[in-house]
């Protein structure tokens, strides 16, 4: 487990070197305890919440609600990763999330992240107000991404995947699981920076989920500790995926809060810095137990 004694130092930017104040402020958070990302997925499908915010001031409405129960960042989904999900057209992801962040601008004081693997959709969110990129595909599924995100100076997160939401499920393997996220990522660092993205900019998140068994998900959180080497901050988000479910006895959906909360608490004992959760209210709880242990707080 990470203690205060052995939390590595992360380079991280300035508040001067970064123009939007909301993402300054999250920085600055950053440096100091764990911070909670709010999922809000405007999806007929997602696993979790799809369906559930069917009309933009509805959705809007939500992510309203998860500032006020702490919520440090908003991340909107228009298109669904689980496994097995269907691509969409940047069209369709832009007509689902554009109305939403309309109706955000001047209603939350946080910075909305919009988690997409299209440089278009990312470009139309930002125009709207969206601050972050979010990117299951370590910016990898569309070759504009690094540029985009470049141009724009803007935080992206990068994440492992092992092929894409619809394969990603079928018998994934591994040789080293932790040195393979870790090449990979590394990979998409590299190639971001050569496009001119600041590194300090970037955060990794391992994919827990996207293309791992459930042993190598479990085995994702124990050995989380060697994704530091990366110097960068970690993003995890485990929230009711299926692993917590068939862990604890193929709980449903619903049910798996309890399960969340043991993998947000461990994961940020093994060096993650932000948590990307559903319930935040219980999940922020959960941060502060963990970060008055882990960092001394």
């Amino acid at each position: 487990m990470i203690g205060p004694e052995h939390i590595p130092s992360i380079d991280l930017p300035p508040p001067a070197f970064i123009a939007h104040p909301a993402v300054a402020r999250m920085y600055e958070e950053l440096a100091k305890r764990t911070l909670v990302m709010g999922i809000l997925n405007v999806t007929p499908d997602s696993f979790s919440d799809g369906g559930l915010y069917p009309e933009p001031e509805v959705a809007a409405a939500r992510a309203v609600e998860m500032v006020n129960d702490g919520a440090d960042i908003i991340d909107i989904g228009g298109e669904s990763t689980r496994p097995g999900a269907a691509d969409i057209s940047a069209e369709e992801e832009i007509d689902r999330i554009a109305p939403v962040l309309e109706r955000l601008r001047g209603r939350v004081d946080v910075p909305i992240s919009v988690d997409t693997t299209k440089a278009r959709v990312a470009a139309a969110a930002l125009d709207l107000g969206a601050s972050i990129v979010n990117d299951i595909s370590g910016a990898a599924f569309d070759p504009d991404m690094p540029g985009l995100v470049a141009q724009r100076h803007c935080p992206v997160v990068i994440m492992h995947i092992k092929g894409t939401p619809r394969t990603m499920q079928q018998s994934p393997k591994y040789e080293d699981l932790m040195g393979e996220i870790k090449d990979y990522l590394s990979q998409r660092i590299a190639v971001l920076t050569a496009a001119g993205v600041d590194e300090r900019l970037i955060i990794v998140d391992p994919g827990f989920g996207f293309g791992k068994t459930v042993d190598q998900n479990l085995e994702i959180i124990r050995r989380l500790p060697e994704l530091l080497e990366l110097g960068r901050p970690i993003l995890i988000g485990t929230s009711r995926k299926s692993t917590i479910g068939k862990v604890l006895g193929d709980l449903p959906v619903e049910e798996r809060m309890e399960g969340t909360a043991a993998t947000v608490a461990l994961s940020i004992a093994n060096g993650a810095s932000i948590v990307r959760v559903h319930d935040v209210k219980a999940m922020l709880r959960v941060c502060r137990m963990a970060d008055a242990i882990v960092r001394g707080l």
